[in-house]
C-alpha cells in the first residue's frame, strides 16, 4: 500500500480552505477538477455549482496528500458537526485496490462501485459496516 490520505467534504468553500492549507503547508496543487470540467449532456452541472471543486489535491510531505471536494447542493449540506471526511487508501495496483475495496466494504454500503473515476484513477467509495467512509484508489500515473 502506498499511502492512506484524508479526504474532506466542504459546503462550497473547498478552494478557499485549500488555499489556506497551501499557505501553511506550501507546495502546489497536484490536481484541481471543477464540476464544470465534467459537465456533459449526461452530467448537467447547474451554473451555481460549475466553479465548485469536484476534486482538489494538495501533496503534504513525501507521501501524503490532502484531498477534498465541495458537496453539490442537490446532495444536501454537509453537517459540519459530524464526521465529514473520508479515508483514502492509495493502492499499488488495481488488484490490491479490488482486494481492499471488497474486504473493507463487506457488510457496508457502497456509494460508488470501484472503476474508472472522473478524475482519472481507478477508484470506489463506500461506508463500512461501522459507518466509516472510505475511498480506495489506484492511480497508474502516480510516480514516486
Amino acid at each position: 500500500m502506498r499511502a492512506i490520505n484524508p479526504w474532506i467534504n466542504f459546503n462550497g468553500n473547498a478552494e478557499e480552505a485549500f488555499t489556506f492549507y497551501k499557505s501553511v503547508f506550501g507546495g502546489e496543487f497536484a490536481k484541481v477538477v471543477r464540476f464544470k470540467d465534467l459537465a456533459s449532456a449526461d452530467f448537467p452541472v447547474p451554473a451555481n455549482e460549475a466553479n465548485k471543486m469536484m476534486h482538489i489535491a494538495l501533496p503534504i510531505g513525501k507521501h501524503n496528500v490532502l484531498i477534498a471536494n465541495d458537496v453539490p447542493e442537490f446532495m444536501g449540506r454537509v453537517n459540519e458537526q459530524e464526521n465529514r471526511s473520508k479515508i483514502v487508501v492509495a493502492a499499488e495496483s488495481r488488484e490490491e485496490a479490488d482486494k481492499i475495496f471488497n474486504g473493507l466494504s463487506a457488510g457496508g454500503e457502497v456509494e460508488g462501485p470501484i472503476g474508472e473515476s472522473p478524475w482519472g484513477t481507478y477508484a470506489g467509495m463506500f461506508r463500512d459496516k461501522y459507518g466509516i467512509e472510505w475511498i480506495v484508489e489506484f492511480d497508474s500515473g502516480y510516480t514516486e
